[in-house]
């Protein structure tokens, strides 16, 4: 029985037939059977029948994560030019927002010697 971490090679007779099972491994408790194919008449003909249906197993496995890990690339390229163009936005805002309220509230307007006099508010009636 050929093994690799989530398709294995099963080999099984039956009365006087063989089959080969490939079986993949869903969790670590549940497994299923991917491909089989029975009605061999040799054990060895199973066994090169279902190496060869791994190995396309694995093969095509690879080769979907590579064409995922291109697109997962690409869309996290996409979400950070993203970001970047909403925090410049942002702080396109801000700096705006200062200016407007700058133009409001002149720091000259009021003197830094000045002391507020709370007596006004003082009513000892």
């Amino acid at each position: 029985m050929a093994q690799s971490k989530k398709f294995s090679l099963s080999v099984e007779q039956t009365e006087d037939k063989w089959t080969a099972k490939i079986i993949r491994k869903v969790s670590n408790r549940k497994t299923m059977v991917s491909k089989k194919k029975g009605r061999f008449a040799t054990e060895a003909e199973a066994q090169a029948w279902g190496e060869e249906m791994l190995q396309e197993f694995q093969k095509n496995q690879a080769e979907r994560n590579d064409r995922h890990a291109k697109t997962r690339i690409e869309r996290e390229a996409v979400a950070a030019r993203q970001a970047e163009k909403a925090e410049q936005k942002a702080a396109e805002k801000r700096a705006l927002r200062a200016e407007a309220l700058g133009d409001e509230f002149d720091a000259d307007d009021v003197a830094e010697d000045e002391e507020f006099d709370f007596s006004d508010f003082d009513s000892e009636e």
